[in-house]
């Protein structure tokens, strides 16, 4: 299996990809990592999840989370170690305007060296300006019910576009629309008759953001990643993707669980018992294809994709990081060869972090203790050796 996938990432890597949509993809299949501004950076600002979290809500408060806002550097020269072509993060809202007409320039630099340090080991940085964290004087004023703030949303957007411009960065908007609303009526930051004017919102900035951004940083690649739900997935597009898809240049998907007659497992996500979903590569071949039959023409990119671990141990399955990257890569290799215009894949995470109330599920290809190690001691699992094969097509 392993030299198999190995021959088919090298197939990926030399793959070029034919499109004739005004958001033509890269020529050369893309190679990343995954993760967010509030699950790993630590130091936590006032926002909406800074909220939750204090509010013995969660399973766990989020803490110095792994403290990215310090490791940086040295998480970034892991990624580049691995041989990745991407990087990608979010700048928090949260972080840069604490308050109203308020911009925090030190936090600002921060970001700054962050997109520097990728962009000198060679990485394209993928910037995410909503990974579901909003300052808490927007939660003051009612989050995503308030009409004013798409406004504010913008405002800050065009910020930090405008900041990282001409810096070959890609571009994702709002991450998991579907997911973030559904997130915000969980915890409270929004009552159950606000749905649609959530989804009107998002819409109406991400359609906004798509024109900023094509404006300020042209030939810029933009998208927002879809939560990928097997079944659900063509009404939940109803919701946001459908309303937005002639301003996306390309479908970033996310994908973690599958449904099959023989695996019944992601049931238990519903429940946050994420390492007790046994993985469906299948599942993300026929997420894939799906789009490539809804979306055609339009370029893919697979945003995220994981495998959770229970507090860092053997999973009673079997699976290994190792066997699920394999796995789920020559998934994505069977769909190019079936015509999907697949040009990335990027893995959910470089590092553990807050999975949005827990520390118990790891998805990281390090692993990090945040609950009782107070060093925050990055361990490789077996998931780093088995992406760097894959990546560098060395068997």
């Amino acid at each position: 299996m392993r030299a198999a996938v190995v021959a088919l990432a090298l197939i990926l890597t030399a793959s070029v990809l034919s499109t004739t949509t005004a958001g033509a993809a890269p020529t050369e299949f893309l190679w990343g990592v995954s993760s967010s501004g509030f699950q790993s950076e630590g130091s936590s600002p006032d926002s909406n999840w800074s909220r939750y979290s204090a509010s013995g809500r969660t399973h766990d408060p989020i803490g110095a989370a792994v403290d990215f806002r310090h490791r940086y550097r040295e998480d970034v020269a892991r990624a580049a170690d691995l041989g990745v072509d991407v990087f990608r993060f979010s700048v928090e809202w949260a972080r840069i305007q604490p308050h109203p007409g308020r911009w925090d320039e030190t936090e600002l630099a921060y970001y700054d060296d962050v997109v520097a340090v990728i962009r000198e080991h060679g990485m394209i940085p993928m910037i995410t300006l909503d990974h579901w964290v909003y300052p808490g004087w927007i939660a003051d004023r009612g989050g995503w019910a308030d009409p004013g703030t798409v406004a504010a949303w913008l405002a800050n957007a065009e910020r930090v576009v405008a900041r990282y411009s001409g810096l070959g960065a890609m571009w994702v908007t709002v991450n998991e629309p579907t997911i973030y609303v559904q997130k915000e009526i969980t915890f409270g930051g929004l009552f159950p008759t606000e749905v649609r004017r959530m989804f009107d919102g998002l819409v109406a900035a991400h359609r906004e953001a798509y024109t900023l951004i094509h404006r300020l940083d042209p030939g810029a690649k933009v998208t927002s990643n879809v939560a990928y739900v097997p079944g659900a997935q063509p009404y939940l597009d109803t919701l946001f993707l459908d309303r937005v898809r002639d301003s996306v240049d390309f479908v970033g998907v996310d994908y973690y669980y599958g449904v099959a007659p023989g695996n019944l497992t992601a049931i238990h996500a519903a429940v946050d018992d994420f390492a007790a979903v046994r993985p469906h590569p299948q599942g993300l071949y026929d997420a894939l294809m799906d789009y490539t039959r809804r979306y055609p023409g339009v370029p893919l990119y697979v945003v995220e994709n994981g495998m959770p671990t229970a507090d860092g141990a053997p999973r009673p399955d079997g699976w290994t990081r190792s066997r699920h990257l394999h796995e789920h890569v020559a998934a994505v290799a069977r769909a190019i060869d079936d015509g999907a215009p697949v040009f990335g894949y990027n893995y959910w995470s470089l590092t553990d972090n807050y999975e949005w109330g827990s520390y118990t599920p790891r998805f990281g290809l390090y692993t990090v203790d945040a609950r009782t190690d107070p060093a925050l001691t990055r361990r490789p699992t077996d998931g780093v050796e088995a992406y760097r094969t894959i990546v560098g097509g060395t068997p």
